[in-house]
Parts: structure tokens; C-alpha cells; sequence
């Protein structure tokens, strides 16, 4: 692979990681409410998952989903599901008076049930499978003989620059915690926004 292509595909992965969308907006929301090592856990669960996507990609179940309409709407189903549990609970927790406290919210018990919850968000959803299918490949020279080889190496380094991304603005949002921690009910509102949140993803999954 040149130089410059895997410079072209950085610099579009960056701006892509960069792009407002659900990751971004969960992140935040959950970097606010949480912490910013709450934020760096769930981080590394979704970077976690586009490694899982990368996979995929390279041992061609990818393109056996995308042809599989009745495999997509699987993934759809339960990616949905999962996300409105989460919101489910999220609601719960903020109609019992969630409240924000810096050791509750670092404590190291809840990190890898964050972690868990990154990975599962990527990979039971089948627009990122798909967008990974769609986008690896065009950086890629498929007839050479280490065609799989790049592909795992452009998919690591989407996960690195992505891990940096979120770790950055998981780490932003809760210097904006500390500020406005003294909020009264502030983490109550918090729980209602992510479970807002969540269900809005829930439905996009499933809209498109």
C-alpha cells in the first residue's frame, strides 16, 4: 500500500470519526453524566466493535450479510432491542432520582458493563458492517495477495484514530462536568437525555 493512500484514507477516517452522529452524541451524553472514564470505556467498546466489523470484512461474512436481507433485519431487530432496554433503564433511572457523584460515576465496576455495552452497540448494528464493506475496499488493492492483510491493517488504524477521538471528547465533556456538577437534579436529566438518545438511535436503526 502507497503512502498516500493511507494517508487519504486517515484523513477521511478522521473527518468521518469527526461527523455528528450517534456515537458522538452517546459518548457525550455519557462522558457528561459519568465521567470521562466512563466515556473512555464505552469508547473502547465501540472501537472494539469496528474491530469486530473489520473481521468480518476480511473473511467475507460481510458481504454474505449484505446479500442477506433476512440476516440484516436479525441485526436490526436486536441492535434495536437492545438499545431501547437500554433506554429503558435509563428512564427508570431517572424517574428514581438519578443523581451525579464522582465516585459512583468512576467506579471501576461499572466500566467494563460500559465496555460491553460499546461493543454491542457497534456490532448489532448492521449500517456500520455495511459501511465498513462499502468503505475498506476502496483503499484497498482486492487482487493482491495480501488484500486481506490491508484491509485489517486500515480497520486497526480506524479504530485507533477513532479511540483517540472519543478518548479526547470523553475527556472534554467531563472538565464541562466538573463545572456544572453542582447543578441540582442535574443527573437526573442526564438519565432522561440518554435515554432519549438511545431510543432515537434505536428508531433510526430501524427506520433505515
Amino acid at each position: 500500500m502507497e503512502a498516500s493512500t493511507f494517508f487519504a484514507f486517515l484523513t477521511a477516517s478522521i473527518l468521518l470519526t469527526l461527523a455528528p452522529g450517534p456515537d458522538i452524541l452517546y459518548l457525550l451524553t455519557k462522558s457528561l453524566s459519568s465521567g470521562a472514564r466512563a466515556g473512555i470505556s464505552l469508547a473502547a467498546g465501540l472501537v472494539s466493535g469496528i474491530a469486530f466489523h473489520t473481521f468480518l470484512v476480511m473473511v467475507g461474512v460481510a458481504a454474505v450479510i449484505q446479500n442477506s436481507p433476512l440476516a440484516q433485519l436479525a441485526l436490526k431487530l436486536f441492535g434495536a432491542a437492545y438499545l431501547l432496554f437500554l433506554a429503558f433503564k435509563a428512564f427508570k433511572a431517572a424517574r428514581a432520582g438519578a443523581k451525579i457523584s464522582i465516585k459512583k460515576a468512576d467506579a471501576g465496576s461499572s466500566l467494563g458493563e460500559l465496555y460491553r455495552r460499546g461493543v454491542l452497540m457497534n456490532v448489532l448494528n448492521p449500517k456500520v458492517l455495511l459501511f465498513f464493506l462499502a468503505f475498506l475496499p476502496q483503499f484497498v488493492n482486492l487482487s493482491s495477495e495480501n488484500a486481506s492483510f490491508q484491509i485489517a491493517l486500515l480497520g486497526l488504524t480506524f479504530a485507533a484514530q477513532a479511540f483517540v477521538i472519543f478518548s479526547a471528547i470523553a475527556t472534554a465533556a467531563a472538565r464541562v462536568r466538573k463545572i456544572i456538577l453542582r447543578k441540582k437534579n442535574l443527573g437526573q436529566l442526564f438519565a432522561y437525555v440518554e435515554a432519549a438518545v438511545l431510543a432515537v438511535i434505536a428508531i433510526s436503526l430501524l427506520a433505515l
